[in-house]
């Protein structure tokens, strides 16, 4: 056999094709009874799918009220500002409270239709510059190919929730790659923004632990820091301030979810000058305290 060493990777085509890197990383996957949901003005760095197999959940952003149908899932960009609540059992107008129980095989669920708001739910990020696309909350039909995923997902998250096997994880994301499609295209906008921002932003990912001044990454562009400023804002809707904190945040969340560090290691870790000026750049974004966010207690 002879090896053709002028074909790169094997391809015999001369035409140069460009993929979009999507880095899908999982945060958690559960499916619940909730008796209470009580959520309000809730704003996390990272992406949330909600599914609910009877009715009587809402979620309101701004203005508009979703009234939660099993027929769709309903997802959620980073830094959405929203709130949700379980008509059946709503007492509180503020704060953050949330109770339930992990739903399991021994539970028949068609006997818990009229005691709780069953609810699947996921968490994960997608990577730059994919976790800061415009917010809202994003209304989508379960499609036959939706469904026997879902069907695949909450069976098995009723039998194991926390060693996943790949058949588990490699459909996990399918089904949430599958109902990222069908998003519309006005929501990835930044897969087209400026090159100097883009550059800025990837900067800002390797060096997430440092202290990020204006100066030092508009001269990484050759802008003066007035200028590069303006052009961040036009091209990302958010100050450049505002998004180097909002993923000091977003990478805090990670660092709660999946090590042991304490407050205090997280808020040098990222550059904080303390843990005080951390929790308070953490509640500003999240509107939980970093101890709150930590015990766990949202979904």
């Amino acid at each position: 056999m002879k090896f053709v060493k002028e074909i790169e990777l094997g391809d015999p085509s001369a035409n140069h094709q460009n993929f979009i890197d999507l880095k899908l990383k999982m945060l958690c996957c559960r499916y619940w009874l909730l008796d209470l949901w009580d959520c309000h003005e809730m704003v996390f760095p990272f992406w949330r799918l909600y599914w609910n197999k009877n009715t009587g959940g809402q979620l309101i952003h701004q203005d508009t009220v979703f009234e939660m149908d099993p027929n769709y899932i309903y997802i959620i960009p980073p830094f959405t500002s929203f709130s949700s609540l379980y008509t059946k059992n709503h007492i509180h107008t503020e704060g953050i409270h949330v109770s339930g129980k992990q739903l399991n095989s021994n539970h028949n669920e068609a006997d818990l239709e009229n005691m709780f708001l069953i609810h699947f739910f996921a968490h994960f990020n997608l990577g730059v510059p994919f976790d800061s696309v415009y917010p809202g909350i994003l209304k989508i039909e379960l499609t036959d190919y939706l469904k026997d995923r879902l069907n695949y997902l909450t069976d098995r998250l009723k039998i194991e929730n926390k060693n996943f096997k790949l058949t588990f994880n490699l459909k996990l994301q399918a089904f949430i790659k599958e109902a990222l499609t069908n998003i519309g295209p006005e929501l990835w906008k930044t897969i087209n923004i400026d090159e100097r921002v883009l550059k800025v932003i990837r900067y800002i990912e390797v060096n997430i632990d440092k202290k990020l001044s204006n100066t030092n990454m508009s001269s990484l562009v050759n802008m003066a820091p007035n200028s590069f400023a303006r052009l961040f804002k036009d091209e990302m809707n958010v100050t450049l301030h505002q998004f180097v904190q909002n993923r000091k945040i977003a990478k805090s969340c990670e660092l709660f979810e999946h090590t042991n560090k304490s407050i205090e290691d997280v808020a040098f870790n990222l550059g904080f000058s303390d843990r005080y000026h951390f929790s308070r750049v953490f509640k500003s974004v999240t509107g939980l305290t970093p101890a709150s966010y930590k015990s766990g207690k949202y979904t």
